[in-house]
This record gives structure tokens, sequence and C-alpha cells, in this order.
């Protein structure tokens, strides 16, 4: 499942049932098969487009249609799906195209 989320193989798979994706420089997503912790939070992944990224997901994985929600206060719009042992992975889209843009900027910069 991961694979196809990140659209890349695991870069490190250290032992059976576990896997590491370096995200950005410095940056790793650990997977471990099991039981999450009760009451985990999503880790969320910014997207330039929520929407096609929701449909991609659906066709490739066959997981359910999750919701997209927007807030008036919050400069995000964002949505959560559950993988298959109950963690949360949640993707949000910046509405306004500079601020992504910056936030890109300062990400690629480090």
């Amino acid at each position: 499942m991961y694979q196809t989320l990140l659209n890349k193989q695991p870069d490190c798979v250290p032992h059976e049932g576990f896997a590491e994706w370096e995200l950005i420089p410095g940056c790793w997503l650990q997977v471990a098969e099991g039981q999450p912790a009760k009451d985990s939070g999503p880790i969320r992944l910014g997207v330039m487009d929520i929407e096609a990224e929701r449909d991609r997901l659906m066709k490739q994985l066959q997981i359910e249609r999750f919701d997209i929600h927007t807030r008036a206060e919050v400069p995000v719009k964002w949505g959560t799906l559950t993988d298959p042992w109950g963690n949360r992975i949640g993707f949000f889209q910046y509405l306004n195209s500079v601020d992504a843009e910056e936030r890109m900027q300062t990400i690629l910069r480090k």
C-alpha cells in the first residue's frame, strides 16, 4: 500500500514487516505491521491536487472514498484515510498557490 501511496519502493527494509521511506532529505516515514497505538494521529502529506490524489488511491488501492474538508479559518483543505492496519494517513492541499510555492521553496532550500 505505501509503495502506491508514495509512488516509490521503500528506501530501506531492515527486516520483515518493517519498511522506511525517506520523504525529504533527513525525514523518514517508518511503517511496521501490527496494531497502531491508541489515538495515534495521522501523518499528513502535502499534495498539489487532493481530489486527484484521492481518485488515484481509490483506483489503485481500491480504498473507499474519503471526505475532503475545508474551514474558513484554515488555509488548506484536508482528508484522511485509514490503512489496512488502522493507521490514519492524511493529505492536505494549500488553498492559495502562493502559500504552496513558498512552502515548497522553504523545503527545497534545506
